[in-house]
């Protein structure tokens, strides 16, 4: 699969699931959780015990049906254990060159984290597949709607204290997906299947996806 096609596939439900947990084990039933309510992006971070070896068991496990990848990616070396482990792209909270020519040097999305349009064009010129708008709560949707009016190239992802409710909004602004943790995951399986399905369907009142564009061939 291309960097491209990985990215729209992480990306196509405008939400990017994060599981950060004190153990393999609760890492791993959340992200059952997740998946199992039907999430198809989801990254696990690297500040996460074991994090590699729950990234190669989720991806064991749900083969196609779900992008799996690594977050909180914050150097080359980090990198290219991920990319060892078998996940499908990188999310790093920072903007490091090393990491997005480690990633793309084997295939692998990048997703850097900005705060600011310098690093936003920063990111892009290396070559960045999207951006993390990071932390997201200390901005809010307008920045989106303001960077984006000036850069349409940039994918944008805000992360860090978007909640279900505020998710729609954000979208509407122009972000391509929304990065949710705790969040998104908290509770038992049936709190978390029912507050998925109710953030999928405010998702869709906003509209359909941005367009990806043609397809490369």
């Amino acid at each position: 699969m291309y960097r491209w096609e990985t990215t729209r596939a992480a990306l196509a439900q405008r939400v990017l699931a994060i599981v950060r947990s004190d153990s393999y084990d609760r890492a791993t039933a959340t992200a059952d959780s997740l998946l199992s309510a039907g999430i198809a992006g989801l990254e696990i971070s690297l500040t996460t015990p074991f994090a590699l070896e729950a990234v190669t068991t989720l991806i064991r496990e749900v083969g196609n049906d779900a992008v799996i990848g690594a977050g909180t990616v914050l150097d080359a070396t980090s990198a290219r254990m991920a990319a060892d482990a078998g996940a499908r792209f990188l999310v790093s909270p920072s903007l490091d060159a090393e990491v997005i020519r480690t990633g793309h040097r084997y295939g692998l999305p990048v997703f850097p984290g900005v705060a600011t349009p310098t690093e936003a064009v920063r990111a892009l010129e290396l070559g960045a597949d999207a951006l993390k708008l990071f932390p997201a709560s200390a901005y809010g949707p307008g920045w989106v709607r303001d960077v984006t009016a000036a850069l349409p190239q940039a994918a944008v992802i805000p992360t860090g204290g978007v909640g279900v409710a505020e998710a729609p909004e954000w979208i509407a602004a122009g972000a391509v997906a929304c990065g949710m943790g705790a969040s998104l995951a908290e509770g038992d399986r049936d709190t978390v299947a029912k507050r998925v399905a109710e953030l999928l369907a405010r998702l869709a009142d906003v509209g359909p996806p941005l367009d990806p564009g043609p397809e490369p061939y």
